[in-house]
């Protein structure tokens, strides 16, 4: 039986408790009648109890079924290899289901990258450090040695690899090596460099970045001077995926803040980058969480 945390316990250990009992698993297959009740039947004749659930079918006829099912691991009457070959075997075989099961006790590694401004990255810091994003992080990359500080403080280590025109190859391929094996999600918290494909091809749909504007509007540099000129009602923030297409990756997260033309340039950066934070850490906490599953150039967001 799981122990319950006591009333005064942190969030890291009331996170800890609750994920200790914890297994999540997705699935994406062709949508058909019978599916719930395969995999429901499948987990309770192994002795598990469901706790969370969420889905969804893209067309009412022939299209996808994406699905998200949180249950208790306790009373299982196996191992937990033997659960996953089982589903294989029994489940997803007939259905032809891609699908993914964890265990929330397996807090995955978070690299961040970053630049100067540091909103975003103290923002995760916080979060993670105090326990309120379940993840560890490895590392912390930067082009710029200014944050060295600030990240060395809650004990982390920080990485300072410059990049110019003439050797951003030979950065990238510095990074990727203490990255090797490191990490399992790599966050660009405002980490102002374009990485390059072959870099991007080694974390597939595990680069989250934050884009300083509302997607698809203002790409490229200084989005807060193209939005006063344009004299924007709303400004935003947009996280998403990193692909080989510029700022086009698949979108996890965005919000917006109402502005007029009373706020100047300055305002609205830091109007924006309040925003920012928020943006990224939900982003951020759902792929931790396993509630992101992408489809094409969309997601399916599985949030609370």
């Amino acid at each position: 039986m799981a122990t319950q945390p006591s009333s005064d316990a942190s969030p890291a250990e009331i996170q800890d408790a609750v994920a200790a009992t914890t297994a999540r698993l997705l699935i994406v297959c062709p949508d058909r009648p019978g599916i719930i009740s395969a995999v429901s039947t499948f987990l309770y004749h192994h002795g598990a109890n469901i706790t969370d659930f969420d889905q969804h079918a893209s067309d009412p006829d022939a299209g996808t079924f994406f699905l998200r099912m949180e249950f208790q691991t306790p009373g299982l009457d196996c191992s937990w290899d033997t659960l996953k070959s089982n589903f294989e075997a029994r489940v997803a075989r007939q259905y032809g289901m891609e699908w993914q099961l964890t265990l929330a006790a397996d807090r995955k590694r978070m690299a961040i990258m970053v630049s100067r401004h540091d909103h975003a990255l103290l923002e995760l810091l916080w979060r993670t450090m105090g326990g309120d994003l379940p993840a560890v992080i490895p590392m912390v990359i930067s082009n710029h040695d200014d944050l060295r500080g600030e990240v060395e403080r809650f004990g982390i280590p920080y990485h300072h690899i410059p990049v110019t025109r003439d050797n951003k190859v030979e950065a990238e391929q510095q990074a990727l090596q203490l990255l090797e094996g490191q990490a399992d999600l790599v966050v660009l918290a405002r980490y102002m460099q374009i990485l390059s494909p072959d870099f991007v091809q080694h974390y597939p749909h595990r680069i989250i970045n934050i884009h300083h504007s509302f997607l698809p509007a203002f790409v490229g540099a200084n989005p807060y001077q193209q939005a006063w000129e344009r004299g924007v009602k709303l400004i935003g923030a947009t996280s998403h995926y990193v692909t080989d297409d510029l700022d086009q990756g698949p979108i996890i997260e965005q919000n917006v803040a109402r502005v007029s033309h009373r706020h100047s340039p300055a305002e609205l950066k830091a109007l924006g980058q309040e925003v920012e934070r928020g943006v990224l850490l939900r982003a951020v906490r759902w792929h931790l969480e396993d509630r992101v599953i992408v489809d094409g150039n969309k997601t399916v967001v599985f949030t609370r």
